[in-house]
């Protein structure tokens, strides 16, 4: 497709750039509201002014006008993220809120079991402070302790309480998932665990009638599929892929789908969609008549939009709805559109919504796959030709599974560090599999009060889920099926982007200049790669790491470790994947068993370390023992002021495992002694360049 065809055709992929331009730039450098409404009226202005220049000059100038339209675009979107900020409210609460305050919430969403609480999500109303009301804004997280008082909690309950907020953080681990930020991306900035004496249930509540008719609708359906299908694996899986729900599903077997590459299968997005408009357009084929072309997009999109809400309006899933919502526009004006500006106008409508859904996976991965189907599909399809219907429909299906890995690959590697290697096997499987599950679920809520179908729609979408549950944990434990430990930066990230569009162009068009930017590109990213590897071998750390009620500390040394620590986290995959292997994967290494750590006194590259874990006498000595890093750990009886007798201490490091009330004393003892101390808990992992 020429260059100025393309432009002319999708207009809207230039402002989606400007836009996208002006997010980044505003949340790197946070520049303030005044200057961008000055900068956005100076280019408005100059924009103005150009339409009353001679003709001859403006049409030199048009170039220039151009740019400033994509400027300002940009200073739009920077406005867009400085108002969505929640820290730039003059009442976001951490501004107005005091420790001595009582804070008034609404919970905003139905509660959520958790091992030892129940978790909502609530909006603050006010604060209450001597004898005043005061305006508040922001999200928090409340956590309650199970008993008996939970039970009258639920959506729309305004809750009053005067426990200290905590501000979200980090863990702190290296490498690890950027939680304050994402919460932040969602205006919620704090959390507060309630235990039943700690709060009251206001008489009034705060809810409107259509978010209480969606959670109804989505409580039905969870019941609905919990009383026919049978099995917590299957029950999990099904209400994931039908409406998104995943507090129900079975960790390790999402673990299974993300190694394997189906996990988009779980996520509900363009897939899901895509088959729900398809339905929906066959069922409304009667009213395909000009006369009732308007009736029929109305009720499109009306159930697509209602499905949408039912799945939680997650970014994935709202991009679908609104590019399928353009589709049905264009078809119902009899106008057909470039796909390419379509993908753009809805990128372009959800950025302007929430700019913050750029840094969303989910909606990064969903655009990339859409992208790379439209664009490399055809070419990859026509690779080899199956007159027979069956091995036609495999091979479209896998043709649609190269092309979404062409642009999704990279994303993939720089968030989850994995390349499922089995793809296109599961894929091939999985896809048409869920696609019949989903149908199945739709059908199964449909004829759900006659009991007796029910029963056989019910049992046979379980048994579909554990023959698809168990294929994908079947091929998980192939040996080769997961190349893991990939550690890519942003820019490695789109120069492998560069290599693959590029190459993918060169093979399409056979143009020698998409060929040289893919080596270039791909030159550059092994230059880069092979300098970080490299570098890793000279690097000798001592981590200790913010695991919440565990242990663990990682002995670094080129890109080998050792790790010492609770068991447990050997054994549990979620814990371990969640908190430590971020960071064995940031700094490329892998165990090594040799390194000298079987006992809790021993010396690392010049470094005296001494782990303390049980209670103990310490006998005072003349000539103290030096130790440069001391680690408290568990809960032993002792007190820093018989340690100072028997050591000599450079510094003291409190690692998770220890109850937060003694980690607190041991801080004041450090802080009285002016011995340097480093509570894990608080302050994130503990890191030594030794």
């Amino acid at each position: 497709m020429p260059t100025a065809y393309f432009w002319a055709k999708a207009p809207f992929v230039r402002l989606l750039f400007a836009l996208i331009a002006g997010i980044v730039l505003q949340w790197h450098l946070q520049f303030s509201f005044s200057f961008l409404t000055g900068l956005a009226i100076a280019i408005f202005v100059s924009s103005v002014l150009y339409f009353f220049i001679p003709v001859s000059i403006k049409y030199r100038l048009s170039a220039l006008n151009g740019l400033l339209n994509k400027f300002l675009i940009a200073v739009l979107g920077g406005m867009l993220v400085w108002i969505n900020d929640i820290r730039n409210n003059d009442y976001w609460v951490g501004k107005t809120y005091v420790d001595s305050s009582y804070v008034i919430a609404t919970i905003t969403e139905p509660l959520v079991e958790k091992t030892n609480s129940f978790k909502a999500l609530a909006t603050i109303d006010r604060l209450y402070l001597k004898n005043r009301l005061y305006n508040s804004r922001g999200n928090i997280i409340l956590y309650f302790k199970k008993d008996s008082s939970v039970k009258s909690l639920s959506y729309g309950c305004q809750v009053i309480f005067n426990k200290a907020l905590k501000e979200i953080k980090n863990s702190g681990n290296p490498g690890s998932f950027d939680y304050k930020r994402y919460s932040l991306f969602q205006g919620i900035t704090h959390q507060v665990n309630l235990s039943t004496n700690e709060f009251e249930i206001l008489p009034n509540q705060n809810k409107t009638w259509f978010r209480q008719y969606i959670f109804n609708c989505r409580s039905w359906v969870i019941g609905t599929l919990k009383k026919f299908i049978h099995g917590e694996k299957e029950q999990g899986l099904a209400e994931a892929l039908l409406i998104g729900y995943k507090d129900d599903l079975d960790k390790n077997l999402v673990q299974s789908y993300t190694n394997t590459g189906v996990v988009h299968i779980i996520a509900i997005s363009g897939m899901h969609l895509a088959l729900i408009y398809g339905l929906l357009m066959f069922l409304t084929r009667p009213l395909r008549s000009k006369n009732y072309k308007w009736a029929r997009m109305a009720i499109i999109l009306l159930a697509l939009w209602a499905f949408t809400l039912l799945a939680g309006a997650q970014a994935s899933v709202v991009r679908s709805a609104v590019m399928f919502t353009c589709i049905a526009f264009g078809e119902a004006l009899s106008k057909k559109t470039s796909i390419y500006n379509t993908l753009a106008l809805s990128a372009f409508l959800l950025l302007a919504y929430n700019p913050f859904w750029l840094w969303d996976v989910g909606f990064q991965l969903s655009y990339a796959a859409v992208v790379s189907i439209v664009a490399f599909y055809r070419a990859i399809y026509s690779w080899f030709y199956f007159p027979n219907k069956l091995y036609d429909f495999f091979w479209k299906t896998m043709a649609i599974s190269l092309a979404a890995q062409i642009l999704t690959t990279p994303i993939s590697l720089y968030h989850f560090h994995q390349f499922p290697v089995l793809f296109l096997l599961t894929n091939i499987i999985a896809v048409p599999l869920s696609s019949l599950i989903l149908f199945a679920e739709i059908l199964l809520c449909a004829v759900s009060w006659m009991t007796a179908l029910g029963k056989i729609i019910g049992m046979s979408t379980g048994l579909l889920i554990y023959w698809m549950n168990s294929f994908i944990e079947m091929l998980e434990r192939v040996s080769f099926s997961l190349w893991s430990g990939f550690s890519i930066s942003q820019f490695q990230t789109i120069l492998l982007l560069i290599t693959a569009v590029a190459a993918c162009l060169w093979l399409v068009d056979r143009k020698k200049q998409m060929l040289a930017c893919s080596l270039i590109s791909l030159l550059l990213f092994v230059v880069m790669r092979s300098i970080s590897i490299t570098g890793c071998y000279d690097q000798k750390k001592l981590i200790v790491y913010n695991v919440p009620k565990y242990s663990a500390i990682d002995l670094i040394y080129g890109r080998t470790f050792s790790f010492v620590g609770d068991s447990a986290l050997l054994s549990d995959d979620f814990i371990r994947n969640f908190h430590v292997e971020p960071s064995r994967i940031l700094h490329r290494i892998q165990p090594n068993q040799a390194l000298p750590v079987c006992c809790k006194n021993f010396e690392f590259f010049n470094k005296k370390i001494a782990i303390i874990d049980t209670s103990q006498f310490f006998t005072p000595l003349r000539d103290k023992q030096p130790i440069d890093v001391l680690i408290l750990r568990k809960n032993p009886r002792l007190y820093i002021s018989d340690l100072i007798k028997t050591f000599s201490i450079h510094q003291i490091v409190i690692d998770s495992s220890v109850p937060a009330w003694k980690a607190n004393l041991w801080k004041q003892d450090c802080d009285s002694l002016h011995i340097p101390c480093f509570d894990v808990s608080d302050k994130g992992a503990f890191v030594v360049n030794l």
